[in-house]
């Protein structure tokens, strides 16, 4: 496990900045604006295609009452489609829930901070990955489960 700095204040006082890797710079204003844009713009796409989503399923649904006349595979067919919309909208739901607390965690001062171990994620996982919630080895301990 690697050490982890204190969070240091913004210039602004009231939120710290988020800890960072030995080795690794301090983030600075610019790195931190960009991550919160790339996640609010993730927010708005999301839910577009939630808003989208969503129609597609009632329409879906709306059509597939009817299916008088329909054989099987026209109505196994019809289901499919109307899953793979529900699945998503779930999936988009899902994203839009970790991009807003991703946003959530940057204001309260919580994010970059391993939410299982408390070390911190590191800016390059974070960059790449700006809704992590745990570092690379407490990620891979969960997914080895």
């Amino acid at each position: 496990m690697s050490p982890t700095r204190a969070p240091r204040s913004t210039a602004q006082g009231s939120v710290p900045s988020p800890p960072v890797k030995d080795g690794e710079a301090p983030w600075t204003a610019a790195e931190l604006a960009a991550i919160r844009a790339g996640l609010e713009a993730d927010i708005e796409t999301l839910r577009g295609e939630i808003d989208v989503a969503e129609h597609e399923v009632v329409e879906l649904m709306r059509h597939s009452g009817d299916g008088a006349g329909d054989d099987q595979a026209d109505a196994g067919s019809k289901t499919l489609e109307r899953e793979q919309e529900l699945s998503l909208a779930n999936n988009a739901r899902e994203l839009l829930v970790q991009s807003t607390r991703a946003i959530e965690r940057l204001e309260d001062g919580t994010y970059g901070t391993c939410e299982n171990c408390g070390n911190a994620i590191g800016k390059l996982r974070l960059e790449a990955a700006p809704r992590a919630t745990l570092c690379l080895p407490c990620k891979s301990k969960e997914e080895r489960r």
